[in-house]
């Protein structure tokens, strides 16, 4: 599937853990038929282990894993012509770095209260990523700007409703400038 029959689609699901970027993310790939790329199984072992005992990520630790998470978009755009990918993508310039990989990405940026994802964060006892680090990806979250290919959801609806959300994103015109609340 493509914006205008022709062009590739590459998303990228983004938002703080907990966000529900996973969910959303393996829904929409089966919507559009492709693989699921799931952005946790990018980091090397050392970032694991880093945000495993509570220290958040630098941007050195970052680089790379937003490289091997590019590489595989390519990759997948090549075979079924459409990826979709759960990355945090907190700052501009990470989102900037995955353009450049693969030009044609489009951002689905999934917020939610602080309180909520607290709660689903407990949740996920068997995740590396610890709430612990919830504060410093808020701190360093920089949402999308208008200028930005992005729409943003907000994750209280359920992901079969923000699903279809995306793909009616995804059917416009591809001028057609989208950074908005939905299901507030």
């Amino acid at each position: 599937m493509s914006r205008n029959g022709k062009d590739p689609t590459a998303i990228v699901v983004m938002g703080v853990s907990g966000s529900g970027k996973s969910t959303l993310g393996a829904l929409l790939a089966a919507r559009l038929g492709c693989d699921f790329i799931e952005g946790d199984r990018f980091h090397a072992p050392a970032s694991i282990e880093m945000m495993r005992a509570g220290q958040p990520l630098t941007d050195i630790e970052r680089w790379p894993w937003l490289d091997r998470i590019g590489a595989a978009m390519a990759a997948e755009i090549k075979v079924h012509g459409a990826a979709v990918a759960a990355c945090s993508a907190l700052k501009r310039a990470y989102r900037s770095r995955i353009l450049d990989a693969v030009p044609a990405t489009r951002f689905v940026f999934l917020d939610n209260d602080p309180d909520e994802l607290r709660r689903r964060l407990a949740q996920r006892p068997d995740h590396y990523m610890p709430p612990s680090l919830l504060a410093s990806q808020l701190a360093t979250l920089e949402r999308p700007e208008p200028d930005e290919p992005a729409l943003r959801l907000y994750t209280q609806a359920p992901p079969e409703l923000l699903v279809g959300e995306v793909l009616d994103w995804l059917a416009r015109p591809a001028a057609v400038p989208e950074l908005q609340l939905r299901h507030s």
